[in-house]
């Protein structure tokens, strides 16, 4: 009997897949049996050798996102490539700190760019494929300020609400299409975009001490939640945003 949570023959595209959070959830999926493809402006080539050491296929797509144009070539070529799309993982992100009185337009720009609109289209190129042959998930990366407002982050806070808004949109136009569009909610995760703030001694205590896990997370903690949202086991699950936070939304 195949298990539900088996992605065996699937081939799952995973835009920012060189580090961080993208390359723990590629990794995840591959141990469950997908085929990774990563689209991003840095090759990700660790997390390709990681891939193939567990017997998986693996294709590194150039992707700068912040520009869009290339979203439609990214799915092109994942499907030349590996031989179809099943799973997108909307993984690639961008933030930018600054109070909201001294907040550049660029970037506004970049951060909107990549988190949303990419996202949009990305979800969009994908999803064409997906309602064509009637079967796809797409998971999108939401956040803790898809909930919340946050501080000195205007467009990450603009971007993550709108992801979640998106993804229920999506839900509600593709669910009786065979697709399911769902969100993560990573809560604090000890990657690249939080470095600053774990550095940060007072501030990162005061985090901790909101964390009922009493820890920052780490990029493998996702796994299990990918994975369940990328395989059959979530067959009935459309527009869920899914927290993974140690507890933080909570408290």
């Amino acid at each position: 009997m195949t298990s539900p949570f088996s992605l065996e023959g699937r081939v799952a595209l995973v835009t920012g897949a060189n580090t961080g959070l993208g390359r723990g959830i590629a990794l995840a999926l591959a141990e469950a049996g997908a085929d990774i493809a990563a689209a991003g402006v840095v090759p990700a080539e660790e997390t390709g050798a990681q891939v193939r050491d567990l017997g998986r296929r693996f294709i590194n797509i150039d992707a700068n996102l912040i520009t869009i144009e290339p979203v439609g070539r990214v799915v092109e070529e994942t499907i030349a490539g590996l031989g179809g799309l099943d799973i997108l993982v909307n993984n690639a992100g961008l933030i930018r700190r600054a109070d909201a009185v001294d907040f550049s337009e660029k970037d506004w720009d970049d951060v909107m760019n990549v988190n949303i609109k990419a996202m949009f289209f990305m979800s969009q190129a994908a999803g064409r494929h997906m309602i064509a042959k009637g079967r796809g998930k797409i998971i999108n990366i939401a956040s803790m300020l898809s909930f919340q407002g946050g501080v000195r982050v205007p467009s990450y806070t603009a971007s993550k609400s709108g992801v979640a808004g998106v993804t229920r949109l999506l839900a509600n136009e593709w669910g009786g299409k065979g697709v399911n569009v769902n969100a993560i909610a990573p809560g604090y995760m000890a990657t690249d975009n939080t470095a600053a703030l774990r550095a940060d001694e007072q501030r990162s205590g005061e985090i901790l001490g909101r964390i009922p896990a009493g820890r920052w997370g780490e990029p493998g903690d996702l796994a299990g939640a990918a994975v369940f949202l990328a395989a059959g086991a979530s067959d009935y699950v459309h527009g869920a945003i899914l927290p993974v936070d140690g507890g933080w939304l909570c408290r």
